[in-house]
């Protein structure tokens, strides 16, 4: 009789382990769709009661694949999950580190939990301006040697950090000292509307992950609707892009998001055969060479106005846009301290950075539209 209890104890205990084992794999079980439609080096998959982030290209040629769990209030995370970065949401407090993060913020309304960024100066944004005049937002010195005294002490929910490669002892010390860490990739992306798109990484962070989509499909009906229109131009312009800087002139390789821009406003880019995502390095004969007769010339944005262009290099004139002063710039729009608007705001807004091209290529398309980013040269 001892034999047969004992007997119906370890079935029982057979059938207890195994529902246990059978609600395991179904509780990990990882089948959500990624709600990211343009950009390559990141996902989202949402879950009951968490979100899974996966950051595959946070630099070029990156071989390792970053995943933060985010999690909500009394939501459970599987085991199988765990042992990746887990941070709780909706976050109340953020530190960036690109001013390409900024903008995200700021379209969420979410700009009043920033509390730390290296060099403060570099940020355009009015609203976080006076965020920054108030004492709000805390310096932090350099992107590479951020201040680790003054972050521990703010204690921030998150810190979304960049690199170049895979060389950042600061970011590494920081999670060591227990404070979270992603990574951010959008200046990867090789599509303006895949960086753009970096602003669903923000909302899920805030859960707003229906307002980020929102805000991101505004973006890409404009985009795509610009581009049907200028497809209905008659002409395509020969562009001439960048300008010297020492020796060289520093001009985007073909497969670049700005040499796409070109392309879908309707231009013919003169380099737009070449391979790559960076920046081509050439000598001023060749590109003299090639872009004498270029109908228009987008430079870098360091030169105000086509005299400052000669005193800087008297070699300029021989290009014919610059004789028929057709050569633009986007530095007009500069923050209180002298930052930029266009290197914060523009990967963000591909629809105005698009429209702006199509209104120097064809005027004529958009009659009433004022640039926002650039300017002619006078």
């Amino acid at each position: 009789m001892k034999t047969y209890y004992r007997l119906l104890f370890v079935l029982a205990l057979s059938v207890v382990f195994a529902q246990c084992k059978k609600e395991t794999v179904t509780t990990e079980r990882i089948d959500s769709q990624n709600t990211i439609r343009h950009a390559k080096g990141f996902s989202i998959r949402n879950y009951e009661g968490y979100t899974v982030v996966t950051v595959r290209n946070p630099w070029p040629k990156a071989t390792k694949t970053y995943t933060y769990i985010l999690k909500e209030k009394n939501g459970i995370v599987p085991d199988s999950l765990s042992q990746n970065p887990i941070i709780a949401i909706p976050i109340k407090s953020i530190v960036v580190t690109s001013t390409t993060h900024v903008p995200s913020l700021e379209m969420l309304k979410k700009e009043n939990t920033l509390i730390g960024f290296p060099n403060l100066d570099y940020i355009s944004s009015e609203k976080v301006r006076a965020r920054i005049e108030a004492g709000k937002v805390k310096e932090l010195g350099m992107n590479q040697n951020l201040n680790t005294e003054v972050l521990l002490n703010l204690q921030p929910d998150v810190i979304i950090g960049y690199g170049i490669d895979n060389n950042n002892p600061t970011l590494d010390n920081l999670q060591k000292s227990g404070l979270k860490v992603m990574l951010n990739g959008d200046w990867n992306e090789e599509t303006p509307l895949g960086k753009a798109e970096w602003i669903k990484f923000f909302g899920a962070l805030y859960g707003q992950q229906k307002k980020a989509e929102e805000i991101f499909s505004k973006i890409e009906k404009e985009y795509l609707k610009t581009i049907k229109i200028a497809q209905s131009a008659g002409e395509t312009p020969t562009i001439l892009a960048g300008d010297m800087f020492e020796d060289r002139w520093y001009l985007p390789k073909g497969n670049s998001w700005g040499s796409l821009l070109l392309k879908e406003a309707k231009g013919h880019y003169l380099w737009s055969e070449t391979t790559g995502t960076g920046s081509l390095s050439l000598s001023l004969e060749t590109v003299l060479e090639k872009a004498k007769n270029a109908d228009i010339w987008i430079t870098s944005g360091q030169f105000a106005s086509l005299k400052e262009m000669t005193a800087a290099n008297p070699h300029y004139r021989q290009f014919k846009a610059f004789q028929n002063k057709n050569v633009y710039s986007f530095s007009a729009r500069k923050g209180k301290t002298g930052g930029t608007l266009y290197y914060e705001l523009a990967p963000n807004r591909p629809d105005i950075i698009l429209k702006d091209i199509v209104k120097i290529l064809h005027p004529e398309l958009l009659p009433s539209y004022q640039p926002f980013f650039f300017e002619k040269l006078q």
